[in-house]
């Protein structure tokens, strides 16, 4: 179902063979309770194959798309009663030095920072109101080498209390300009690296679930939607927003068998 695969147009999709500009989403990672199972999901959605990635943190497998690696799947400890969730990384020239520029502007550290072995050093932090992502300084891993293509991640937007007010954060920790984004009575802005945009944030308010809290959205490309979006439902996934269309394409939001919540989108995919 994966279909066409991505463009080979440099920095805004397609093939990836060069370091991502500091600021810019570079990899997304899921950390699961069920690796095997996970696996077996995401295979049959998508088409991965996978293979074994560092073990800094526990086993740890990338995902292959044709080949090419997209995403990264590891195994929470057991015993710890965690949320799975699928978290995107940003690139850094100094994951150290970005670390404590994120801790400076209310953030918080919780893993690292850490070398990954010979691919990269790495930190997991989370923003002030809470929202988990991931900080990459490459070395022979570059990050995700397709995107923009079904079966490849295609956008990140962080869902939030207030978009304006946590977008400072942002900018300031990576380097990122904002541009609010004109919609009536909506609180929504996209983060910008060099001119481009490279994720979306949406303040929802007292809307936001407060069970989950903050938190960021993966958006996988797919042919077809509604296909998808049965498929998820037929592999044991859940539906947590119907397929609709959007500024992006036609979208919907699942959540796989263990609850890390993303979403399948199809047509726009810059």
């Amino acid at each position: 179902m994966t279909g066409s695969r991505g463009r080979t147009d440099g920095d805004h999709g397609g093939d990836r063979t060069t370091r991502r500009v500091p600021g810019t989403p570079c990899w997304v990672s899921a950390m699961v309770h069920d690796l095997t199972a996970t696996q077996e999901f995401y295979g049959a959605l998508f088409g991965w194959e996978f293979r074994p990635g560092p073990q800094q943190l526990g086993p740890y497998a990338r995902a292959l798309l044709d080949g090419r690696e997209v995403a990264g799947i590891g195994q929470l400890p057991r015993g710890r009663h965690l949320p799975v969730a699928w978290t995107p990384y940003f690139a850094s020239d100094d994951v150290d030095r970005t670390a404590e520029a994120v801790r400076l502007c209310g953030g918080t550290v919780g893993v690292g920072p850490l070398d990954a072995a010979e691919a990269g050093r790495m930190a997991i932090a989370s923003d002030p109101a809470g929202a988990v992502f991931g900080i990459w300084q490459a070395a022979t891993h570059l990050g995700t080498a397709v995107s923009g293509a079904p079966g490849a991640p295609v956008w990140n937007e962080l869902l939030t209390y207030d978009a304006v007010g946590v977008a400072a954060f942002y900018e300031t920790a990576f380097g990122h300009t904002q541009k609010a984004v004109p919609a009536a009575g909506s609180d929504r802005v996209t983060l910008h690296i060099d001119g481009r945009p490279v994720a979306g944030l949406r303040g929802l308010g007292d809307a936001l679930s407060r069970d989950r809290g903050p938190h960021w959205v993966t958006y996988f490309g797919t042919a077809d939607v509604d296909e998808a979006v049965e498929r998820v439902a037929g592999l044991g996934g859940h539906v947590l927003e119907p397929a609709r269309e959007s500024e992006r394409g036609r979208v919907a939001v699942v959540a796989d068998p263990q609850g890390a919540r993303f979403a399948l989108v199809s047509g726009v995919t810059g």
